[in-house]
């Protein structure tokens, strides 16, 4: 990752963290005390944000902030915001909420928990294509048409490469309420109208799964591009809240199993330490 963030995952994340650092406050001005409302499990969200989630509680992380509730004893609270610049700034340090499901490793804007999950950016195209690619530096990819996703991190590598010529770029900052050019990318690898898609590799998997014709979901290995591909993805909890995190920590690990599951099932490509795929 590099989200979990987020509009389109890691995609936005990438994209506005650097912006909305701009206006972080210092943490000796945050409060000491832990504000967390443990009557109830209150999680920041974007409420049209598959497959991540969704105000009707479809994506994964829904599906792991019911884990988590579960276990607490308690119900799922959320406050929703659109998971762009000013989306942490609004809702978890703003109070109104107590967690992210899904970040970036390394988000300096929360404290992360340990990572619950490592994925990267995917090559998707269609099973019987033909297509073998594994990197972007298959030569078959020199004449293929290649759909991304614009400023994107494998557009520097693509670019890089050699690789634009045959390139169809795809929005990165959409309103998410009415359209998703991830799932519009993936619609056209599997109709034949691009061979190859470049996707983050949730977004990728998702969409993959849902289509009729057979997909193949590739994840791109940073050893072997100049910047990272790869992401571990985190929880976020505001800063000093030491206890809060310690017993997010606990849940994780306790139910890593159950998480991983949930991942697989929405397709998501996962991969170890070793950068080795995970499978069921």
């Amino acid at each position: 990752m590099p989200s979990n963030r987020r509009t389109l995952a890691v995609l936005l994340a990438i994209a506005s963290l650097a912006a909305e650092s701009l206006v972080r406050l210092p943490d000796a001005m945050a409060a000491s005390a832990e504000a967390v409302d443990h009557s109830v499990f209150r999680v920041c969200a974007d409420p049209h944000n598959l497959p991540f989630s969704n105000d009707k509680g479809e994506g994964y992380e829904n599906k792991i902030a019911e884990l988590l509730a579960k276990d607490l004893g308690v119900p799922v609270q959320y406050t929703y915001y659109p998971d762009s610049v000013g989306f942490i700034r609004n809702t978890l340090r703003a109070r109104k909420c107590d967690i992210v499901i899904g970040t970036i490793s390394g988000n300096d804007l929360v404290q992360n928990t340990n990572p619950y999950y490592r994925s990267s950016f995917s090559l998707v195209y269609r099973k019987d294509s033909n297509i073998k690619a594994d990197s972007f530096d298959d030569p078959a990819l020199q004449t293929l048409q290649i759909g991304v996703i614009a400023g994107t991190p494998p557009t520097t590598i693509m670019a890089q490469k050699g690789l634009l010529a045959n390139v169809h770029s795809y929005q990165l900052l959409v309103d998410t309420r009415f359209d998703a050019p991830p799932r519009d990318l993936v619609n056209d690898v599997a109709a034949g109208k691009v061979d190859v898609g470049v996707l983050w590799g949730p977004i990728a998997g998702y969409y993959a799964k849902q289509q009729s014709t057979p997909l193949v979901v590739v994840p791109l290995k940073t050893a072997d591009n100049p910047i990272p591909l790869d992401y571990r993805i985190t929880m976020g909890v505001r800063f000093n809240e030491p206890d809060w995190k310690r017993q997010i920590n606990d849940l994780i690990r306790k139910e890593q199993p159950a998480i991983t599951k949930i991942l697989l099932d929405y397709g998501v490509p996962l991969i170890d330490d070793m950068g080795a795929p995970i499978t069921q």
